[in-house]
């Protein structure tokens, strides 16, 4: 019975529910709620289902992040900016940038959608948040998942994790989020309005634009080349 007892405590001992915190409960928590929203509601499941079964992997106790294997190559990854860029190289796959190159106007709504980032870091700063940490937050404000992760490894590692799910939390309920804010600004008959077929774009011009603009935009900003030049390269 003794031997028993001894054997029953060391796997207690050795399982992850001996190191089980509220902290972990809670996060896991998060993670079954995303999953739920990407699976269950459909709120972008090939971005958030990734990131929902991850939280609820790195929330596991003793999962083995610190030792040599699959977890530890996940956590180097994470330290050293290897994930965001490959990403990026996913993301540009599934771009067509058809549209923006047919109507170059279009561009505009794109760089609007920036000033959500200077929304968010200022009111980051009015939290007490420091400089760098609100640097790294303002870029959800920007709807761009990837590039969150990026800034805040670089940033501030600390709140990696929390800015991780706040971002792609945010752009994963933008399907939620968008139709009441189109009520609010457009009529019935606005949105009844058919788009005019927009003008053939060639395949010259599909090539070109990714390979130019990985020149121009890297030339400009050397920092971003990883990040700039595997979202071209995937599109290309």
């Amino acid at each position: 019975m003794e031997a028993f007892i001894v054997a029953l405590s060391s796997v207690w001992a050795d399982s992850g529910f001996s190191a089980l915190t509220s902290g972990h409960v809670i996060m896991i928590c998060v993670g079954l709620v995303l999953l739920y929203m990407a699976i269950g509601k459909g709120f972008e499941p090939l971005l958030l289902s990734p990131i929902a079964f991850g939280c609820i992997l790195a929330n596991i106790p003793k999962n083995g992040f610190e030792e040599p294997g699959v977890m530890s190559v996940i956590m180097y990854g994470i330290h050293h900016e290897v994930f965001p860029p490959l990403i990026f190289l996913g993301v540009g796959a599934m771009t067509d940038f058809g549209p923006l190159l047919a109507n170059p106007k279009t561009l505009l709504l794109g760089a609007a959608a920036q000033g959500g980032v200077f929304v968010a870091l200022l009111g980051a700063m009015l939290l007490g948040f420091t400089v760098q940490e609100a640097a790294a937050i303002g870029i959800i404000g920007g709807a761009d998942g990837p590039t969150s992760i990026y800034l805040a490894a670089k940033m501030a590692p600390q709140l990696l994790g929390a800015i991780a799910v706040a971002a792609y939390s945010y752009m994963s309920l933008v399907p939620l989020i968008q139709p009441p804010i189109m009520k609010l600004f457009t009529t019935e008959a606005d949105r009844k309005i058919v788009m005019q077929q927009l003008r053939p774009v060639s395949h010259f011009e599909k090539v070109a634009f990714p390979i130019m603009c990985t020149i121009v935009i890297s030339l400009l900003l050397p920092s971003v080349t990883a990040l700039i030049g595997m979202l071209m390269l995937g599109n290309l």
